[in-house]
This record gives C-alpha cells, sequence and structure tokens, in this order.
C-alpha cells in the first residue's frame, strides 16, 4: 500500500514537471527548434526566425507548437527580441504582432495591414479569440492607428484597445522617454507581462543592450481569460506590403506563471548584413512603382464599388463633341478623388471646392475644382474658352487640361502644384513656412511673366480677372505659377473687353469695376499690385480682424506719404532682405493700384521694372492723391506717364467721366 502510494505521488510529480516544462522554453536562437511554420515563415541557417522575406503582400506565422492550458487566473511573462529590416530606411511593409491564438494557421488571414492576423470579414468578430501585441510600422486610419511607429494591444481585431507610440522611459520615471524607430533595422526587446489575479497587463520596448526599464511602455487593465480558449498557442505574426521588408525574431523566452528566464544576448544569432542602399533608386524606381500600386489599387476598388452602386449620369450635349480630348469623364474624376472625399480636399473659397486627385489612366496628379453652373445661359462660349485656355503653355502658368459637367456643377482640370498656394506660406505664422525674399522676389517674377504671357504673349487676350496670393501656386521647387481661370477670359488683341458683370476677390479687384464692370488688362495690374504688396508685408488686402478693417493699399500708402513705407516689412524676413527690391516691390505695388488706370503701368513695364531694364521714377508721394484737374502738377507725372501711356490713355485721362468717376469714388 505505501509502495502505491509513493508511485502515486511520483507520477504526480512527473507530470507536474512535465507540464511546467511544456509552458515554459527559452530560445536563444532557433536552430533545433520544432517551431511550426506557415507561409514565408523559415529558421535560416544561423537560427534566425525569420518570419517574412523580400516578397510583397505576403504572411509568415511561427508558433510553438505544444498549446498552453490557461484557466481564468492564469499569468504568463514572456520577452522576445525583434527587428525590423527594410531595403529602404524611410518606408517597410507591415509589422510584426506576438500572438495568443486558438490555432497556429489563423485560417484566411490576409497581409498588409491585417498583419496576418485577420481578414476584412472577421476583423473584430468576438469569435477570434485572438490577443496580439503589434509592433506597427504603417499608419493605418481605417484602423484608428495613431502613428505609423507605435505599439499596440489588439483584441480579437486591429483597433488596438490601447496604443502608444514606440518608445522607453529611460530614468525610471515616466518623464524620461525616448523615441525608438520600429523599422530602423536594429534589434530591440520586448516584454510582456499579464497578471492575471489582478488582470493586468504590461508592455516594455527598449534598446537590445538596455536593461528592462521600470517603467513599462503600457499598461491596461483587461481580464484575457474573457477572450482566449483555455487551449491557446503563442508565436508571432508579420506581413509585407509593398516594399521589400524582412521580419525577424532572435530570441525567446516564454513562462507561464512564474518569471521569465533573462535571453542570453551573447548566444543570440547575427543579423544579415545590411548594405548601402542607393538614393536614386529610391526616388527614381522604389517611390513610383509603391505610388503606382497604392493608386491602381485604391482606384480598382473604388471603381468597382462605383460601377455596382452608382450610374455616373453627366450633361453632354451635341456641340461638346468637338472637345472630347478635353473633357473628362465624371466617374474618372470621382475615382481620382476617392469620391470627393474630405481627406483630398485642399481648399475652398467663394468660387467652389479643390480636391487632390490622381488620375486613373496615367496616374498624373491633378487638382479638380468644383463649380456651381446652375445657368445654361452662356455656357457654350464658356466651355470653349476653357478649352482655348487649356492650349495655353508657360512654365509661370498652372495648366488647366480640361472640364467635366454634371448635372448643376463644372468641373475643372488643373495641374496639382505639391506646395499649395502661396497664401498659407505669406500669412501661416510658423517657422516652417517662413519664406524668405529672395524667394518672394523670385515669386513676384513669376507672376508677373506668367501675366505679361497672358496679357501679350499668347495669340489672344486673356483677361484672368482673379490675380491674388491664393491663385498663385507653387510646385515642388517652389517656382510659382497663376492659376484659377474659372474667371478668365479671352479677347482677341485690339478688341475692346465687353463683359460687363463685376467678378473677383474683395479687395483685389480695381475701382472702375464698380462703374464700368469690364475687366481689362489695367484691372489685371490693379489686382497684380495688391499681390506685390501681400508679398512684401504679409498681410492680407482686406483685414477683417481689426476693430475697423483695415486696407493694405491705403495703410502703405499712407506710411509712404510720411516716410516711412520700410516699415510695412513683414516682421519675419527680419533684416535679411535688398532694401532696395523691397523698396521697388513696394512703390511698384502702389503704382499699380493708382486709381486711374492709364497710370498704371502696362505688365510688359512691371517686367522691365523687375528686371532694371528701366528704372521707376522716383514720383513724390503726392502722387498717388492724383485728381484729374491737377494731376499734372505732381513731380514726375509728366515724364512717366506721358513716356508710356498711349493717345488713347492720355485721352481718357482727362476726359470728364474719368474725373467724376475719381472725384466720387477716389481715395
Amino acid at each position: 500500500m505505501l509502495n502505491t502510494l509513493i508511485c502515486l505521488l511520483l507520477l504526480l510529480l512527473f507530470k507536474t514537471k512535465a507540464s511546467n516544462s511544456d509552458e515554459s522554453f527559452v530560445f536563444n536562437g532557433f536552430r533545433g527548434t520544432n517551431m511550426t511554420l506557415n507561409g514565408l515563415a523559415e529558421i535560416t541557417s544561423n537560427g534566425l526566425l525569420r518570419l517574412t522575406n523580400n516578397t510583397q503582400q505576403q504572411l509568415g506565422h511561427a508558433f510553438h507548437p505544444t498549446p498552453l492550458h490557461f484557466n481564468k487566473s492564469f499569468s504568463f511573462s514572456t520577452t522576445f527580441v525583434f527587428a525590423i529590416v527594410a531595403d529602404y530606411p524611410k518606408v517597410s511593409g507591415h509589422g510584426i504582432a506576438f500572438v495568443l491564438s486558438p490555432n497556429t494557421d489563423l485560417p484566411d488571414s490576409k497581409p498588409n495591414q491585417y498583419l496576418g492576423l485577420f481578414n476584412p470579414a472577421n476583423n473584430g468578430n468576438s469569435s477570434n479569440h485572438v490577443v496580439a501585441v503589434e509592433l506597427d510600422t504603417i499608419l493605418n486610419s481605417e484602423f484608428g492607428d495613431i502613428n505609423d511607429n507605435h505599439i499596440g494591444i489588439d483584441v480579437n481585431g486591429l483597433r488596438s484597445v490601447k496604443a502608444q507610440p514606440a518608445g522607453y522611459f529611460s530614468d525610471g520615471s515616466n518623464r524620461g522617454f525616448r523615441n525608438l524607430s520600429l523599422k530602423s533595422g536594429q534589434p530591440m526587446q520586448v516584454w510582456v507581462d499579464y497578471d492575471g489575479p489582478n488582470m493586468e497587463l504590461n508592455v516594455t520596448l527598449s534598446p537590445i543592450r538596455v536593461s528592462k526599464p521600470v517603467v513599462p511602455l503600457m499598461s491596461i487593465t483587461i481580464n484575457l481569460s474573457e477572450f482566449t480558449l483555455d487551449s491557446v498557442y503563442a508565436g508571432f505574426s508579420s506581413s509585407t506590403g509593398s516594399f521589400f521588408t524582412s521580419h525577424y525574431i532572435l530570441g525567446w523566452s516564454f513562462i507561464v506563471n512564474g518569471r521569465v528566464q533573462d535571453l542570453d544576448l551573447s548566444k543570440l544569432p547575427s543579423l544579415p548584413r545590411i548594405g548601402p542602399k542607393e538614393k536614386p533608386k529610391v526616388l527614381t524606381v522604389g517611390l513610383p512603382v509603391f505610388l503606382s500600386m497604392v493608386a491602381l489599387t485604391a482606384a480598382s476598388i473604388i471603381g468597382v464599388m462605383l460601377w455596382q452602386r452608382h450610374k455616373f449620369a453627366e450633361l453632354m450635349e451635341d456641340w461638346e463633341v468637338e472637345y472630347g480630348p478635353h473633357r473628362f469623364s465624371y466617374k474618372e474624376l470621382y475615382t481620382a478623388t476617392r469620391g470627393f472625399r474630405e481627406r483630398e480636399l485642399l481648399g475652398a473659397g467663394g468660387f467652389g471646392r479643390v480636391y487632390k486627385g490622381v488620375l486613373p489612366k496615367n496616374k498624373c496628379e491633378v487638382a479638380i475644382k468644383r463649380v456651381s453652373h446652375e445657368s445654361r445661359q452662356g455656357m457654350r462660349e464658356f466651355v470653349a474658352e476653357i478649352v482655348s485656355i487649356g492650349r495655353l503653355r508657360h512654365r509661370n502658368i498652372v495648366q488647366l487640361l480640361g472640364y467635366c459637367r454634371r448635372k448643376g456643377e463644372l468641373l475643372l482640370v488643373y495641374d496639382y502644384m505639391s506646395n499649395g498656394s502661396l497664401d498659407k506660406f505669406l500669412f501661416n505664422r510658423t517657422e516652417r513656412d517662413k519664406l524668405g525674399w529672395s524667394e518672394r522676389f523670385r515669386i513676384v517674377r513669376g507672376v508677373a511673366s506668367g501675366l505679361l504671357y497672358l496679357h501679350e504673349g499668347w495669340e489672344q487676350l486673356v483677361i484672368h480677372r482673379d490675380v491674388k496670393s491664393s491663385n498663385v501656386l507653387l510646385d515642388g521647387e517652389m517656382n510659382a505659377r497663376l492659376g484659377d481661370f474659372g474667371l478668365a477670359r479671352l479677347y482677341d488683341h485690339g478688341t475692346d473687353p465687353q463683359t460687363t458683370h463685376v467678378v473677383g476677390t474683395l479687395g483685389y479687384l480695381a475701382p472702375e469695376l464698380s462703374k464700368t464692370g469690364k475687366g481689362t488688362t489695367a484691372t489685371d495690374v490693379f489686382s497684380f499690385g495688391v499681390f506685390l504688396l501681400e508679398v512684401v508685408c504679409g498681410r492680407k488686402p482686406i483685414d477683417l480682424r481689426l476693430e475697423e478693417p483695415m486696407n493694405l493699399v491705403d495703410w502703405v500708402l499712407d506710411h509712404w506719404r510720411r516716410g516711412t513705407v520700410m516699415e510695412t516689412i513683414d516682421e519675419r524676413l527680419g533684416s535679411e532682405y535688398a532694401a532696395e527690391e523691397v523698396e521697388l516691390v513696394l512703390k511698384l505695388g502702389l503704382l499699380c493700384t493708382h486709381i486711374v488706370p492709364p497710370a498704371r503701368p502696362s505688365i510688359k513695364q512691371v517686367m522691365q521694372f523687375l528686371d532694371h531694364d528701366i528704372e521707376l521714377p522716383d514720383l513724390s508721394p503726392d502722387y498717388m492723391n492724383v485728381g484729374v484737374p491737377h494731376m499734372e502738377r505732381y513731380e514726375g507725372f509728366d515724364d512717366f506717364f506721358m513716356s508710356y501711356a498711349t493717345s488713347s490713355d492720355q485721352a481718357l485721362l482727362h476726359s470728364s467721366t474719368v474725373e467724376v468717376s475719381l472725384l466720387s469714388g477716389g481715395r
């Protein structure tokens, strides 16, 4: 009887030890281990567990082959060393996840943003019984990611119940936080500790040669027994996207209901040598391929959805057949902007909303402006002018690529300018958007050159009618291009513009427009003059934030009269500017905004002044107060005006009509 009891005790002790040995292990490298692998996962010759290789849009799983048996109050502790090695350091594939799963194959799981854990159909389902700690290197807004370099705790889905930027606390408190880049290619160590009785889950991260930080990166109260089954497999999952990335596990230690054994870092296998990367290949090969694949995928998905759910009714009339090459389909523009969603919105104004888009056919980036056009009156002539304007070709003009008409709206398609409009650089007071004087002067000259092309350099005269800083767009090299031709009108050279409908933007409108309603080259020059003052002063034409709205032209003119015009310079320029150039642009701005249209220079003369081909006359401040009856008294007017004005201008200057206009509406 005693012998029987002893045998039973020994057998029970043996089973307990066997159970404990099954539920704890230490792998300082994986050579000779019996891991359960699927997908791309493999164990390399030197003992690395390589979850993925340089294969796009694939996944890899690696699990310990023995299931772990958890009761409702189980605890566990684990640590592992990982590395994410991308071919291009600034971009990578998707990340790694430490996983507790009811099985080792995670059936129907998908790569890319799903990390090999879930798929679109089961993501978020409580029946998954999967808990994971994700090391995520891609920002997926659909899952509520906080950034593209974070650690998150996932329960049955990829919308993390808690997430923190990757890093660690170095000083034993929660103040000395240091950032870590998960995709740096350097080995890092993670600890995941779960206290079952207290339902506390802690996640800690540090560089490989730094001891485990006292303060965990992330701590959360959670009852894992509510989400896991009694039999659980522990392991890792990873996936790739469009960039070549390898995900490695160098070592792994795990224990149930105990303190995890430290890894012997000296025995961990070495990562493959990372060779130098040629930067030109990133720019000329990798990035275009990635963008093309992303755009193609998005366009395909959206195209299928739209084909199934919508009919894209467009307004097409017989007379538009000849403009076919310049017309875009509404479906094409809808797809390019992903349904005109808010994330693609570049800006909005009184004449419409502008969206960024990528044309599905040629992957060309464009800006698409939506304008209401309920009235069909004059639409044929308007479209004809749009198509004609689309033939403009100049380095300082944003090309109008075409149009689309659908129901009550007109869509205009332009070249996309990556740096957006100039006004955000002038009026955004952050240091990041600071513009130096040399850049501002180059922008001024570029806009003048583009306007000269419109007025004199093309086969027809183009009156822009809305010259302003928000319509000056900047390309990737900060070159200025005049854009938004939605209000522009074309005329044969030598003809008199007949438009009598006043359009434009408050603060840029020439005073004579209120009487004649005719947009002319002189009204464009007036708007350009206001634009010049904006660039130098860094102020809007009319500042409505003040108790009494301030008119920029009047404010600069007042300073000029008092001899303090240099005090109007944008304070962000400091002392780093060419005083002669600044003074020239200020005076030229005032001259272009002269209340008498013939007294304004032509845009060709403006270019000559800017290029110093001719000198701007040293006009007295009183010159800007000129009234017709006594205009010739003012110093410099005779020589300047009579040298440049045409005979018709001189006649207009002395006409009674102009005098009445000046007396009733002059400054």
